[in-house]
């Protein structure tokens, strides 16, 4: 009988240890390591603005206002931490950018967004990690964040934990929703003009950027990679 209660006992502590090891929060932190972060934003040319605007303090001051990313189980948690990254890589080219290429003559206003028209002599166009393009989207965020992004857009680009705050309000309204139908999904979310044939040469660099940053955090990287 005490045999058969110790092996009970036994069984009870690994099945317990395995789904604490599956549920453990991971903290953001330690996964977005000073090491990962400038494995990053090292390729950046030394030329870049965003080498010295983009840093990993920052980002970790902005995702305080998003507790849910990067939550769940250890492999839910670190995929979408790479996926994060994966798509700021692509968008920033290493943290090169912080405003969008060429953005002088993108003003990205979009008059039918009557809810938050857009301010005389201001541009919506791409800034930040994730390039937070339009003025409904500048407004809408701003409104989240309780910052005038309407009257302020070039906050997005100025202040670097705004900038991330940007990236991450985007990210939990549109893209952390789809984590769980993979990677593809996300690429959707950013920028759906690339898939079904549209840019595939962007779809593999997101997904290869993903991948890596996947077995960085010694992940499997899961299915549908694509979209």
């Amino acid at each position: 009988m005490k045999i058969g209660m110790g092996l009970m006992m036994l069984m009870l502590g690994i099945i317990c240890s395995v789904l604490n090891n599956e549920v453990r929060a991971v903290k953001v932190g330690s996964v977005v390591t000073p090491g990962f972060f400038n494995s990053i934003i090292s390729q950046a040319d030394s030329s870049c603005k965003g080498k010295s605007f983009y840093s990993r303090a920052a980002f970790l001051s902005a995702a305080k206002t998003f507790p849910k990313f990067g939550s769940g189980t250890n492999l839910a948690a670190k995929r979408e931490i790479a996926a994060f990254f994966a798509h700021v890589t692509h968008e920033t080219g290493h943290f090169c950018y912080k405003d969008e290429i060429g953005a002088s003559t993108k003003p990205y206003c979009d008059r039918s967004c009557t809810k938050y028209p857009c301010k005389a002599g201001k541009s919506y166009h791409g800034r930040g990690p994730i390039q937070l393009t339009w003025n409904c989207n500048y407004g809408a965020c701003g409104k989240s964040l309780g910052i005038d992004l309407l009257k302020h857009p070039e906050l997005a680009s100025s202040n670097p934990t705004v900038s991330f705050k940007t990236a991450l309000w985007y990210w939990m309204k549109r893209v952390h929703p789809v984590m769980h139908n993979g990677f593809g999904a996300t690429i959707r979310a950013i920028n759906g003009g690339e898939c079904n044939g549209g840019n595939p040469t962007a779809v593999k660099n997101r997904i290869n950027y993903y991948k890596k940053y996947c077995k960085k955090f010694d992940v499997t990287p899961g299915p549908k990679l694509s979209c």
